[in-house]
Order: C-alpha cells, then sequence, then structure tokens
C-alpha cells in the first residue's frame, strides 16, 4: 500500500478538524502545511470547503430538528437543503466545489 504524502495527510487533517468542530480547529497543519510548501491559495481552499461542509451538516441537522417539532417556518430551509439522490453538496459561497 502507497503512503500518503505528509502534505496530504495534514490537508485532510486540517479540513476534519474544522469540519468536526474539533477545539484545536487544526491550527498546528497551519504550520505543518507551510513547511511542507503548500500554496496559501490551497490551504485557503480547503478551509473554505471544510467551513462549508460544517456548516451545510449543521443546518442540516437544524432544519430536521425544526422540522420534527412542526415547525413550518423551516419548509423552506429543507428545501435548499441536498437530501439523499441530490448532488452531494453545494458550491461554497466562494464558489469552490466539495464534490
Amino acid at each position: 500500500m502507497s503512503e500518503l504524502h505528509p502534505s496530504i495527510v495534514a490537508l485532510v487533517s486540517l479540513a476534519a478538524n474544522i469540519a468536526a468542530n474539533h477545539p484545536k480547529q487544526g491550527l498546528c497543519q497551519l504550520d505543518k502545511l507551510k513547511q511542507y510548501g503548500v500554496a496559501q491559495e490551497q490551504i485557503d481552499a480547503v478551509i473554505e470547503i471544510a467551513r462549508h461542509i460544517r456548516d451545510e451538516a449543521g443546518q442540516s441537522l437544524d432544519a430536521s430538528f425544526d422540522d420534527a417539532r412542526g415547525l413550518e417556518s423551516v419548509k423552506a430551509k429543507l428545501s435548499s437543503i441536498p437530501v439523499a439522490g441530490e448532488a452531494c453538496c453545494t458550491p461554497t459561497p466562494g464558489g469552490q466545489s466539495c464534490c
């Protein structure tokens, strides 16, 4: 089995920490990524995608909870959130694809 390059591992770890709302936020990965020579634009793109996935997941959970409570105001929210069988996610506000 081939090993992943350390820069890829650091990018994945950074994204996972952000998306999971980990208290350490993947901050230690930033120094590693700079040491590996990863461009700031690439780091910024990963951060944007991870934040978008985290925020989209939170919105989906909130909408499902509100829907279970019978709140009519969430119907519009639910209709804008992708469900199984639809697109895997919506683009980030900056236009980054997360699929």
